[in-house]
């Protein structure tokens, strides 16, 4: 397209076209899982239909084809972040086993007793839990870099803990639960400084606005599929070769391997290290249309339209009494988190439901961000490229309703 056309691009997606509890329903929860549009959804039902069998193992034509489209996904996925090289990408179910693989192998391999591992306040616990796991299993210690009431990253605290013990900073890149957009060059830079390696969990941004792992200059970079308006079950992680290269595998099974007798395991080359067993191979082709989708539509486009509805949102939620928005950094993406007086989240959820409106509510597995702000949830609106101003204006009008039943 040559310029960015909403409706247009809501018509590309054939779930948003349906009624629920008689009325148009209003999808705000992208950010739990995306829609997928019909290029997605055509590409996966054609692989199914022509291409179907095991990869990189078979010397018929169907295995061919089908290793093609893998292994052309991971081009696709390449050029999507801008990696120098397709071996820098690795095929895993989502966000979760990418950091999963980091902690397990980068980490088990260079993070012993005594040292640490940095991370923030705001992660997922996708991005808390591998690494809690890792620091009992070696005696490593966790740090904690702190966020302000803004849901922003303290900066000054940060050249303090980046210490002479610490091994890796993991990151998120946009915030599930705040939409804070991190400074994740300039973190790179710090710990780099000091000679840090830096996983930057990408599952919330990579749909916001373009992702470019040189630029930001990362070790690795993590996301999902199914966040990113492709399949559940797939997902990506980004690894600099020189860092990947010396890491040992994470699972063991058939294709991670180059020779295999009683006395002795030869491991294959990276990627296929990491990748044990037949992929996720439908997963890869649609992730592949997904991101092909997002290319036509235009990453600066789609940044530009979120930009837009976010500030048309917030202050379409400001304007609701009694509502309070949680997490106002200066840089937001996507996500519009919020408490409504003294109105329980999952009330408001439920409410909402019932006027054809989907949000998220609860803790959005980010307990530390919720017990920073002294609240045990929130509710969430998160925005999409198929989301427009008549959804804003919908879920104004629900929040009016939910002030009305509680009166």
């Amino acid at each position: 397209m040559s310029t960015f056309d909403v409706q247009q691009v809501r018509a590309d997606f054939p779930l948003l076209r349906q009624e629920v509890r008689g009325r148009p329903l209003v999808y705000l929860d992208s950010a739990a899982t995306a829609q997928k549009p019909q290029a997605v959804i055509d590409a996966i039902v054609r692989f199914y239909q022509h291409d179907n069998a095991n990869v990189h193992r078979g010397v018929h034509i169907l295995s061919e084809r089908a290793t093609e489209a893998y292994e052309g996904a991971r081009e696709t996925v390449r050029g999507f972040l801008n990696a120098r090289d397709a071996r820098e990408i690795i095929f895993v179910r989502g966000t979760t086993e990418a950091i999963n693989l980091v902690a397990q192998t980068y980490g088990r391999k260079h993070i012993g007793a005594g040292d640490e591992v940095l991370i923030t306040q705001m992660e997922h616990h996708a991005n808390i839990v591998p690494w809690r796991m890792l620091c009992e299993q070696t005696g490593a210690t966790l740090k904690v870099i702190p966020v302000d009431d803004r849901g922003e990253l303290v900066m000054d605290a940060v050249d303090a803990l980046l210490s002479e013990k610490t091994r890796i900073l993991a990151v998120t890149h946009v915030s599930n639960a705040l939409g804070t957009v991190n400074p994740v060059k300039e973190l790179t830079r710090r710990a780099h400084a000091k000679g840090i390696p830096v996983l930057v969990d990408g599952a919330q941004s990579v749909t916001h606005f373009p992702v470019d792992v040189q630029d930001l200059g990362c070790d690795f970079y993590a996301f999902s599929g199914h966040k990113t308006f492709g399949p559940t079950g797939i997902g990506v992680l980004y690894g600099r070769l020189e860092r990947l290269e010396p890491m040992p595998p994470y699972q063991g099974g058939g294709d991670m391997i180059l020779s295999v007798t009683m006395e002795k395991v030869t491991y294959n080359r990276v990627p296929h290290r990491f990748e044990a067993g037949t992929p996720n191979l439908e997963g890869a082709v649609g992730l592949a249309a997904a991101i092909r989708y997002l290319q036509g539509v235009g990453l600066s486009a789609i940044a530009e339209h979120d930009r837009e509805m976010m500030a048309y949102a917030t202050a379409a939620l400001e304007s609701v009494p009694g509502l309070r928005l949680i997490g106002t950094a200066r840089e937001k993406a996507g996500v519009l988190s919020f408490t409504l007086e003294d109105i329980h989240p999952h009330d408001v959820g439920t409410i909402l439901d019932r006027e054809g409106i989907c949000i998220r509510t609860g803790h959005h597995c980010a307990q530390p961000v919720m017990q920073h702000f002294k609240l045990p949830a929130t509710a969430r609106a998160s925005l999409a490229l198929y989301n427009t101003r008549e959804d804003v204006d919908a879920l104004v009008r629900g929040l009016h309703k939910v002030r009305e039943v509680f009166g």
